[in-house]
């Protein structure tokens, strides 16, 4: 592994990479700073660690803590995020986008630049929800409600728009996908508080003294054994979740070309993946059990039965984990309809003269297709259910920060994990194209994509 690192830093073309998606991620950081203008910091830190608080932690893991501080790029990527999912479903039902996207590079030149134009309009109306809460909790140091509003909209449109560029050079000029290493950097940066608050919790036991003579939370040391523990077989299962795949055989039929040779015949398969919707359908649930605990807000009391049930589906109620976890499974199961067409992959295996052993073309070939990635994706979202909960229940159960736990599973670690594995991918196929070893001595590094 140390020779493979140095060796990364041989290759000129990778090592320029390297070093300007470092040095763009470090002016990410160093945006990460700069207050956005109209902004009360003591009134703001009441309202996050209060009414505030359960919508900014959960923001925060996208945005490495911008909002709860309210920084020029408090919205982060999210809007792009938006922006993106809402495209790729127009894309889906809508015949004008649909054929852009199959006319190559110009139609997806054409798509993204409708992204960045839908980026802009998510993330004002954004900016105008979050100014309009800001006011009314009495956060903002400018007492006009209009200017303040406007303010913090230019403020927080420039501070995203300026964070997508960045995350266009880093894919286009450094190494791996610069949307995702942003949003992995704002994740990773909340790694240094939550082994604080680790320390905190059981560093104290471990010496058998508290800290500077107070006395310590009693905690026991298994707690911290099996978290730890817990950490590493969540990678791990993560790893494997996201490498997996099933393969299914394609064979080419055998053809006569001009001059009587024999072409086709080749061997192939057509890889499907068990974790085939990312971590989408963990944001689209997310997004979703926001509105209980909007609608319980503002319920009033006369409603009885219903406002209770409301309640019970916010994120104090106990109902909330589990109707989370089957959100992301229906929506594992959305998601993946939209994005998997079996049909259109069987016309395009009859039309180039490939076929699944076994199977007849057309028809039976697009059925037998969609039965098995349907049960694939069951393992997945279930898969992704359980990850999503985990640190909900180890928060709890345990009594410990949820910024701890979160990296027990959850959508964090799952995009860190993905991240890596992709961008190790893309830097291993540099060091074997200058004939060097990459991260693994047998088989292939495999990443989302």
């Amino acid at each position: 592994m140390i020779g493979t690192i140095v060796n990364m830093w041989k290759i000129k073309e990778l090592r320029q990479r390297l070093l300007f998606t470092l040095g763009l991620l470090a002016v990410y950081r160093i945006g990460s700073f700069v207050p956005t203008p109209g902004i009360d910091p003591a009134q703001l830190h009441r309202f996050a660690g209060g009414a505030g608080g359960g919508l900014m932690n959960m923001m925060d893991l996208f945005t490495g803590g911008n909002l709860s501080n309210m920084t020029i790029f408090a919205l982060g990527v999210m809007p792009y995020i938006s922006a993106s999912i809402i495209i790729q479903l127009m894309t889906s039902v809508i015949p004008t986008l649909e054929r852009l996207s199959r006319e190559g590079e110009g139609g997806r030149r054409k798509i993204n630049q409708y992204t960045r134009y839908g980026t802009i309009v998510v993330c004002a109306i954004q900016s105008v929800m979050l100014g309009k809460s800001l006011y009314q909790a009495q956060v903002n140091l400018i007492r006009n409600p209009f200017v303040f509003i406007l303010v913090m909209t230019i403020a927080l449109t420039a501070g995203t728009t300026f964070v997508m560029w960045l995350g266009e050079q880093i894919t286009s000029r450094g190494i791996g996908n610069g949307i995702s290493l942003i949003i992995t950097a704002g994740i990773v940066s909340r790694l240094p508080t939550a082994a604080r608050m680790m320390w905190a919790l059981y560093g104290p036991n471990l010496l058998g003294r508290g800290f500077g003579g107070a006395a310590a939370e009693t905690r026991p040391m298994w707690q911290a054994v099996v978290l730890l523990v817990m950490f590493v077989l969540v990678v791990a299962g993560v790893i494997f979740v996201i490498q997996g795949q099933r393969r299914i055989p394609v064979q080419y039929a055998k053809r006569v070309a001009s001059g009587g040779r024999v072409v086709g015949g080749a061997a192939t398969y057509l890889p499907l993946r068990v974790n085939q919707a990312g971590v989408i359908p963990i944001i689209f649930a997310s997004s979703i059990m926001i509105i209980p605990d909007a609608l319980a807000k503002y319920m009033p009391d006369s409603w009885g039965v219903v406002k209770q049930a409301v309640e019970w589906c916010s994120h104090a109620g106990d109902g909330y984990v589990w109707l989370y976890a089957v959100a992301i499974i229906l929506f594992c199961y959305f998601y993946t309809a939209i994005t998997f067409n079996p049909v259109q992959i069987a016309e395009d295996f009859k039309k180039n003269g490939a076929f699944v052993p076994g199977i007849r073309p057309g028809k039976p070939t697009a059925d037998y297709l969609e039965h098995t990635m349907v049960r694939i994706t069951t393992a997945g979202a279930i898969f992704l259910a359980v990850i999503a909960i985990v640190p909900m229940i180890v928060s709890h159960r345990l009594n410990i920060p949820y910024i701890v736990a979160s990296f027990l599973g959850g959508t964090g670690l799952l995009i860190v994990v993905g991240v890596m594995l992709d961008t190790m991918q893309q830097v291993e196929a540099h060091l074997l194209m200058h004939h060097y070893d990459g991260f693994m001595k047998e088989g292939k590094l495999r990443g989302r994509y």
